[in-house]
């Protein structure tokens, strides 16, 4: 099993933030966002691959983590030279995945460490997509599943009415290498972008068996400075919907 976060945006909405720094290098309780997903995935899963998927400042992050050994990690990292989306993106690390099943990761989301292992507990069919009770499904991607907790839709930023769902896309996934073939024939969203909740989608379409896992533990987009702001002052993570 290996580790895949991708962490090349701009994050624009962290404004004067990430002018020096890429948004998730940014630090929540003393340590960069990155460097808390990293820790949770070698304490709690065991895994010791990673590969970070870089951009916008991308310097900063290879030589904070370097090699991986002073992580006790194996670091490897890829850039993507046009920052085109989410969908392309895990594109840069295709032949270091090879065969292998992964666990992919959006580098500014916090979750409890648990939740880790509990991903690799569930994930025996063809992918795993956490999700969230209570969130606001404007914000992200409204998840649909079967009786089985199956999932059968993924729609992004969901007009009010238009999805029947309670579940809100968390933003943590473990995939087989099956995933490549759909990322490899997507197509742009309306908004200029090759997006990730696009290749779900279609793998679900098409019947691959993408498991449900609800994070019942603490989980927090760290999107914008008001949640930084709240994280950092609580010196803890917030409840159910305090970050939207």
């Amino acid at each position: 099993m290996k580790a895949l976060i991708l962490a090349a945006g701009k994050g624009t909405r962290m404004r004067e933030l990430t002018k020096s720094v890429p948004k998730p290098m940014i630090e929540v309780w003393g340590k960069p966002i990155l460097q808390h997903i990293i820790e949770g995935l070698r304490d709690k899963t065991a895994i010791r691959d990673f590969f970070i998927i870089t951009g916008f400042q991308a310097e900063i992050i290879e030589a904070y983590f370097g090699s991986g050994s002073s992580f006790n990690v194996c670091m490897h990292y890829g850039r993507q030279e046009v920052v085109n989306g989410t969908g392309k993106a895990p594109e840069v690390a295709k032949e270091w995945i090879g065969d292998s099943p992964f666990i992919l990761v959006y580098g500014d989301i916090l979750v409890d460490q648990t939740d880790y292992a509990n991903i690799l507990e569930v994930f025996t069919h063809d992918g795993v997509i956490t999700v969230r009770k209570g969130e606001n499904l404007k914000s992200g991607g409204a998840a649909v599943f079967n009786n089985d907790f199956f999932l059968k839709d993924l729609v992004e930023k969901a007009k009010p009415g238009t999805v029947s769902t309670p579940w809100y896309n968390a933003g943590i996934y473990a995939f087989k290498p099956a995933l490549f073939k759909y990322t490899a024939t997507l197509e742009k969203s309306p908004r200029g972008e090759y997006e990730l909740t696009d290749a779900i989608r279609s793998m679900a379409q098409d019947g691959l068996k993408i498991k449900g896992l609800e994070l019942k533990g603490h989980w927090a987009d760290v999107r914008d400075p008001e949640v930084l702001a709240q994280l950092n002052a609580s010196n803890a993570m917030p409840k159910v919907n305090e970050t939207k």
